[in-house]
């Protein structure tokens, strides 16, 4: 049963992997090749589906110095169709809607095969950023020119620790025709179980079933990756960050902790009978993070299917 089939029956169970398309500053002559690395790299995984980010500059988010430079990329749904049409499993396009105009959004929406593209629309970086099209907007229009594209949003634990109303912001998506959430990186466990475990009994309240959370993890081989991680609005637990800093190969440290996170998450959603999903992605170039990486999206997608 594909990604699509089981998020429209809300069921869990499925394993993803998240990737960044390439910079615009690529030549266009190594897309080919980059993409072509990228299937063989992950063909061998037993994949339920692919997403692919939709990166946009969130220095109004956050003004303090980006770790990593901010270099746009190559649009996700363009790269999607010109080289990625050989990948066998649906993928789930992301759209940072406030960069589109809306007749554009509305064109790429209509045209979208709802078995073989889910998107998960995203909105501003800050409320103070004006844009072209809202995220309601972009809800509206979803529903206006393609209704069975299944629609995803975000989900912020950290964000929950801060305000306790993150299970809120999901519903009122959901009531919107999500059908779906996605993480930002998880490291911290309990603030994530907090947000599930609140949405959970929160559905419950309102006579709703819960919808699959998909949850991301990455690893972590260097201290510049955990700087960019908190950069991004991921609370990295300060026990974590003195593993990390400590061990003799932060990576294997970091793999182990997050392998061990996944397996505690999914533990947690099958008791609370909440869908779940696990989704693994690298926030670093670097080779060994992202082999690393695959490495983990292996072994989560082995115990997944021994359950």
């Amino acid at each position: 049963m594909d990604v699509a089939t089981r998020i429209e029956e809300g069921r869990g169970g499925f394993v993803l992997f998240a990737i960044t398309p390439p910079r615009q500053s690529t030549p266009a002559e190594r897309l080919p090749e980059i993409a072509r690395a990228t299937v063989e790299r992950l063909e061998h995984l037993d994949l339920d589906g692919l997403v692919l980010y939709d990166i946009d500059d969130e220095s109004s988010r956050n003004p303090a110095e980006r770790p990593f430079p901010f270099s746009p990329t190559v649009d996700p749904a363009e790269y999607r169709s010109a080289y990625l049409s050989s990948w066998r499993t649906p993928v789930i396009v992301y759209r940072a809607v406030g960069k589109y105009q809306r007749e554009d959004l509305r064109g790429w929406l209509a045209e979208q095969d709802h078995r073989r593209t889910l998107t998960v629309m995203v909105g501003a970086s800050s409320s103070g950023t004006t844009a072209p099209v809202t995220l309601t907007d972009a809800q509206a229009l979803r529903a206006e020119a393609n209704p069975r594209l299944l629609l995803g949003g975000v989900a912020i634990p950290e964000r929950h620790s801060r305000r306790e109303d993150e299970h809120l912001r999901l519903i009122a998506k959901q009531e919107a025709g999500c059908r779906f959430f996605v993480t930002q990186v998880v490291y911290d466990l309990n603030a994530t179980k907090n947000l599930v475990s609140d949405y959970r009994y929160a559905c419950e309240e309102r006579g709703l079933a819960p919808v699959p959370i998909v949850f991301t993890f990455s690893v972590c081989g260097s201290m510049k990756t955990l700087e960019f991680l908190r950069w991004l609005g991921v609370d990295v637990p300060r026990w974590i960050e003195n593993d990390l800093r400590h061990s003799t190969n932060p990576l294997t440290a970091s793999f182990e902790q997050a392998a061990a996170t996944a397996t505690e998450l999914a533990d947690f959603c099958r008791r609370l009978d909440v869908p779940f999903g696990l989704n693994v992605e690298s926030v670093s170039i670097r080779r060994e993070e992202i082999e690393a990486s695959v490495e983990l999206a292996a072994r989560l997608s082995a115990q997944l299917r021994s359950c």
